[in-house]
């Protein structure tokens, strides 16, 4: 007999890894990863599921989701959205004079609520900003429109992990315990690892998340399909 433990392992190995933060095309002059090729790619790596979250915008959702469905790939639609917490927060490099301190968080639609609340920040972000400023919420925007949404706490420009990095450890604590109040079991300490930034406060991120009693993720954060196209993706960034 197999016991529960290890129907779950084996449930788990057929799955495969899922992507749950991948740039498209239209996360504009930063993404260069065609709609259509994702299907090939997720469908290469055996992954039943795949998550759309681009910066700051909706756009690709609905092509995204028809292209998905069509090859049997389950869509998962999100965003990377700006967040200002609005807390005295001051972040190891300087910003311009009046910019805000602003914190990256990726948020899922886990059922129809959490879509419409995420169009509606994603709005808010557009119409709501001052001119020459990034688009942004501010967090008590974040928290009233918290019902249907996952939230991954953004890896390295995050606002537990920006605020580790400048050695203000209770800011981040205070951070995760706040949108811990409102996201509750759907919020999810995100860990990459991308070079140094991203490395150099995990250790502390994972001994906060586990003083909180919060579950980790591990994502990857892909801009471009292969290694090969590393350069074109550099130049396309110089060009931003």
């Amino acid at each position: 007999m197999i016991g529960t433990g290890e129907r779950r392992s084996l449930a788990a190995g057929g799955v495969g890894f899922v992507h749950l933060r991948v740039h498209s095309a239209y996360s504009l002059l930063e993404g260069a990863l065609p709609l259509k090729s994702l299907g090939k790619l997720a469908m290469a790596d055996k992954q039943p599921a795949l998550a759309l979250t681009d910066t700051g915008n909706l756009f690709g959702a609905l092509e995204f989701s028809e292209k998905m469905a069509e090859q049997g790939i389950q869509p998962i639609i999100g965003c990377q959205l700006a967040v200002w917490f609005d807390d005295g927060f001051e972040p190891a490099r300087k910003l311009q004079p009046g910019a805000k301190p602003l914190a990256d968080v990726v948020a899922l639609a886990a059922d129809e609520t959490g879509y419409w609340n995420l169009v509606r920040l994603v709005s808010r972000a557009f119409m709501e900003t001052d001119a020459g400023e990034r688009p942004h919420v501010a967090i008590a925007d974040l928290e009233a429109a918290a019902a249907g949404l996952i939230l991954l706490t953004g890896g390295p420009a995050g606002p537990a992990d920006q605020a580790l990095r400048a050695g203000q450890g209770a800011v981040a604590e205070a951070r995760l315990v706040r949108l811990s109040a409102a996201f509750g079991d759907r919020l999810y300490v995100e860990l990459q690892r991308h070079g140094a930034d991203s490395e150099r406060c995990e250790a502390d991120l994972v001994a906060l998340a586990y003083r909180l009693g919060l579950p980790l993720v591990a994502t990857n954060e892909p801009f471009f399909p292969k290694r090969d196209d590393y350069e074109a993706h550099d130049a396309l960034i110089a060009i931003a």
